[in-house]
């Protein structure tokens, strides 16, 4: 594994916990990348250094500690200006590494979709076009060939037109990819899919909910970032309608703008559910920072408005009293028992947004009843002997078109009483 040192400065403005937080976030991401961390240099300053981000003693301490332990890596906690990245490279022997281009990293290594690596490699180049000119001399140099003679072209140039004309490419891309997620959004909405999206700080604890809900085998390990791309799979309530789970990616603290645009056509499924569940770690110290964060983001991407359910995850690990707000729920995702719980909710939460209906149905309407039973919550039926008919009551969307027969049949058969 490579060794890496880490680098921080708390600013007046962050707290003691937070910070420590903070660091063991960064270890968190480091450890995820593949890297091992052999020491953490740390620094308490009024404000960041606009040459260095650290002070002129702290880097020369941090300059002979990397040269002792033989690290390969220094990651500061922050998004370093390209300035200072230059300048710290050529200060320091080690590669010089931020907190985005740490979570850019691990974003590459966890793409599997082509969608997936089409959002990261256009945040990467994004965050690497303003980089160029701090990398040395090497790309002042004018390039060789037909066409360069005279001013010339240098290689520093000839890299931005690249980097340009590639990021016009994967955007080009991406707009087709986008147009074939929303025609499978337009396919559900036409279907009368109720769609229900996770949501959450990375390593929440979403896949394994995921997985218990659906009997789905997605990839679930203690890991930031171990979901990348997004999963939709059916999830059957108790009442018999199917509903579909989405699972999408963990969001952190100061996601890097480049990531947030570049997956919008992914998070954007969130925008289109009936129902958020916002799953938490009831186990983690710094749990309403974490809400904090989702909640903004959310807010964000146009999402803030829509019915949310908490779900605090990991009551097992808990080493204190948990007080569960009002309409929480508190659960461990691997605990079966704990499964039917959170459908119950989901189904309670569901019909909260839906219109009842009671309806008699003819005997041979089969396909309709099994119609009922998929797109509607159904809580009672029964079989009239003397009406040969079929009684169904529950709940339906009143937008979906099997809503305005059944609630037509309701108002009859109000009238008849």
């Amino acid at each position: 594994m490579e060794s890496v040192i880490l680098v921080a400065c708390q600013l007046p403005s962050q707290s003691d916990d937070h910070f420590e937080s903070s660091l063991q976030e960064l270890e968190a991401l480091t450890k995820t990348a593949g890297g091992q961390v052999v020491a953490v240099v740390t620094q308490k300053r009024q404000k960041i250094d606009s040459a260095t981000y650290i002070g002129s003693g702290k880097l020369q301490e941090l300059d002979a500690l990397e040269k002792q332990l033989g690290a390969g890596t220094v990651i500061f906690n922050g998004e370093l200006f390209p300035s200072q990245q230059g300048r710290l490279s050529e200060l320091l022997y080690a590669k010089v590494l931020d907190r985005t281009q740490l979570i850019l990293d691990i974003f590459a290594m966890r793409a599997r979709s082509r969608e997936g690596k089409l959002q990261v490699e256009l945040a990467q180049l994004q965050y690497l076009l303003p980089r160029l000119s701090g990398m040395g001399a090497s790309l002042s140099r004018l390039g060789g060939g037909i066409g360069t003679r005279g001013p010339g072209e240098t290689k520093l140039e000839t890299d931005r037109r690249y980097i340009r004309s590639r990021m016009k490419d994967i955007s080009n891309q991406l707009k087709t990819v986008v147009q074939h997620r929303k025609r499978y959004r337009d396919r559900r909405l036409a279907n009368n899919q109720c769609q229900i999206v996770l949501v959450g700080y990375t390593n929440a604890g979403k896949s394994t909910l995921f997985n218990q809900l659906t009997s789905a085998r997605t990839y679930a390990e203690n890991q930031l970032f171990a979901t990348l791309d997004p999963l939709t799979r059916k999830m059957n309530l108790p009442s018999g309608f199917i509903c579909l789970l989405s699972d999408t990616v963990g969001f952190i603290q100061d996601l890097p703008t480049q990531l947030v645009a570049a997956f919008r056509s992914t998070l954007e499924e969130v925008t289109g559910a009936q129902l958020i569940v916002h799953v938490l770690d009831a186990s983690d110290p710094d749990l309403i920072t974490h809400e904090k964060t989702v909640k903004a983001l959310l807010s964000e991407l146009g999402a803030d408005e829509l019915p949310v359910l908490t779900i605090y995850n990991k009551k097992d690990l808990l080493q204190t009293a948990f007080i569960v707000p009002k309409g929480s729920l508190l659960v461990s995702a691997r605990d079966v028992n704990d499964r039917e719980r959170i459908l119950a909710e989901i189904k309670t939460q569901l019909v909260q947004q839906m219109v009842p209906f009671q309806a008699q149905l003819p005997a041979d309407e089969g396909k309709l009843l099994n119609e009922i039973k998929l797109h509607a919550v159904l809580n009672k039926q029964s079989y009239d002997e003397q009406a040969q008919a079929y009684v169904v009551e529950g709940f339906v969307y009143p937008e979906t078109p099997i809503a305005s027969k059944l609630i037509q049949d309701t108002v009859s058969t109000d009238e008849e009483i």
